[in-house]
């Protein structure tokens, strides 16, 4: 017996022969539809955005909002959480850095992306010091996966932020009160002085109107008369201020150091490592603090770059490969600059570089010798292909 009367036997199988041969003579010509399918993915990912700065916001003496609308009338959706990659020219040098949407994901008419000052910060320094209303930028699209799924992370949560780590659950907490979105939220927010709190009046302003969201900030240098709780994000202070942990999901955004901290804190409360979400936050501080840092290397030993058939580049040992090929005037597609969305991948043909913990390398980039170039830091002369 052959397949075909295999499916002569099935029930209704006549019935689908005659659907079929309607279908033919009076189904829609989808032949006119060519195209359609990639004009609404470019709608949806655009592979790059142009904006404009519509107004600078001073949040904090430290930081600032730039209010960004699209130059052609149309932004793309998101989901709370996500980041754009924005484009800039610094000094000659034509970069990059992911910045969170602070904004909910509702309001259509603009993206907000909030700005710290970091110290020897090569973009934020710019941003914050020369852009003004008018100033046009490109970027790429909505991206990131720091994000809630109400099919995984139930109805509580709890953020814990540090600085400028504020900006996704801005958006997060934006979208859930202002739609009325059945889930409890707890911010724990760490600063050092009470004047780097990000936000502070609009977080305490939505607690008080929104039951289902609680704000605790935490300062760790208080000043004389600080209200807040003071000290660090230990466990010993969550427990005081979470009714327990049974149930709850944890996010975390913040500098290394935060997570470093935060993370065996959480161990002692008994929340297991799969209900804990951290965001990637950019190249670390300082990588020859990391332990796995080969102790015979010094921050500022230069190296020696060959990209195969395009010159060499000359890069310092404690900056990720990226930075000094764009110092180079290479251009490297790129996105997270965290090491987890392998867009900037090299091919390593010869030398060593250090990649710290976190940078997400494939099984099949380790076999075939790529490197995430944002999270890979020279250890000796190197030659690469781009």
């Amino acid at each position: 017996m052959t397949a075909r009367d295999n499916l002569t036997q099935i029930e209704g199988y006549d019935r689908v022969l005659d659907e079929v041969k309607t279908a033919r003579r009076y189904g829609a010509d989808y032949r006119t539809m060519k195209g359609e399918v990639a004009r609404v993915l470019d709608l949806l990912h655009p592979k790059s955005l142009r904006l404009r700065v519509s107004e600078v916001i001073e949040e904090t003496p430290s930081t600032k909002t730039l209010r960004m609308v699209s130059e052609t009338g149309y932004l793309p959706p998101f989901e709370a959480g996500q980041y754009i990659n924005l484009f800039a020219e610094v000094a000659g040098v034509r970069t990059s850095r992911p910045y969170s949407i602070s904004s909910a994901p509702s309001e259509t008419a603009y993206y907000d992306v909030t700005v710290r000052a970091q110290q020897g910060g090569f973009v934020s320094d710019h941003l914050l010091s020369r852009v003004k209303a008018g100033d046009r930028f490109e970027a790429a699209g909505p991206a990131g996966q720091f994000r809630y799924n109400p099919l995984i992370h139930g109805k509580e949560l709890v953020f814990i932020a540090g600085g400028s780590g504020i900006t996704p659950f801005m958006s997060m907490i934006r979208e859930a009160t202002d739609r009325g979105l059945d889930r409890a939220m707890h911010l724990i927010y760490g600063n050092r002085v009470e004047g780097d709190i990000i936000f502070h009046n609009e977080l305490k302003e939505r607690a008080a109107r929104h039951k289902n969201f609680t704000y605790t900030p935490v300062i760790s240098e208080p000043s004389k008369g600080c209200v807040a709780l003071t000290g660090f994000m230990s466990a010993e202070l969550m427990k005081k201020v979470l009714s327990g942990v049974q149930g709850k999901n944890f996010f975390l955004c913040g500098p290394g150091a935060l997570y470093d901290f935060c993370m065996p804190e959480l161990g002692k409360l008994g929340v297991p490592e799969n209900r804990t979400r951290r965001e990637m936050f950019g190249a670390p501080t300082d990588i020859t603090a990391d332990p796995g840092w080969p102790r015979g290397v010094k921050a500022g030993t230069r190296f020696s770059i060959k990209v195969k058939g395009k010159g060499d580049v000359s890069a310092l040992a404690h900056e990720p490969l990226l930075v000094s090929l764009e110092r180079a005037g290479f251009t490297v597609p790129v996105l997270c600059r965290s090491g987890e969305c392998s867009m900037c991948r090299v091919k390593l043909l010869s030398g060593k570089v250090f990649q710290p913990r976190g940078a997400h390398v494939r099984a099949s980039d380790l076999k075939y010798g790529y490197v995430h170039s944002c999270a890979a830091y020279p250890i000796e002369d190197c030659e690469v292909l781009l």
